[in-house]
């Protein structure tokens, strides 16, 4: 492809097109369109993060319990396809978009062993295939050598209309 063209030494096979930037800037709206136009797979590592959440939250875990959230995201089953979002088999695209979640989803997060977990399965995605990977962190932390990187960004009152439409919440209780 013409991208990889313009990446000397990179190969074609695990193109990496890293797209970052904060919630509801357009990051998951801008990666599908590019990944569909170049025939990419698409990585949104949100829904891995929000994943994660729900089974803790399915199993009743306290979010604060570290080591037990940590132990969840290395052991669950996680499938990402297209827009779809499988746990442990089952689709949760549309549950893991649900604000309780999206709330969990920072909370477990922030625990050094989910990251850590989560990082190696994105890795280990993107060494397999041309990718186009959305999310914070992408071209800082995962993809590091990603030979194009995105910052993407909007107006705090775009993000919010943004994220409202998402969640479905009202427009003056997203912050």
């Amino acid at each position: 492809t013409l991208i990889a063209a313009s990446a000397p030494g990179y190969p074609a096979a695990r193109m990496v097109i890293a797209i970052d930037g904060p919630a509801g800037a357009g990051k998951s709206t801008v990666a599908r369109g590019v990944a569909d136009a170049l025939g990419f797979t698409y990585l949104d590592s949100g829904a891995m993060y929000r994943c994660v959440a729900l089974a803790a939250l399915r199993a009743g875990v306290d979010l604060a319990d570290a080591d037990t959230v940590g132990r969840i995201a290395d052991r669950v089953e996680i499938e990402l396809d297209g827009g779809t979002a499988l746990l442990e088999g089952e689709d949760v695209s549309e549950t893991i978009r649900a604000p309780e979640v999206d709330a969990a989803a920072s909370r477990v997060s922030v625990h050094p062993a989910v990251r850590e977990a989560m990082v190696a399965r994105q890795r280990a995605l993107i060494e397999r295939d041309g990718y186009v990977a959305e999310g914070r962190d992408i071209g800082t932390v995962v993809s590091t050598d990603a030979p194009l990187k995105i910052f993407l960004t909007a107006s705090p009152e775009e993000r919010a209309r943004r994220r409202a439409a998402q969640t479905g919440e009202p427009l003056a209780d997203v912050t």
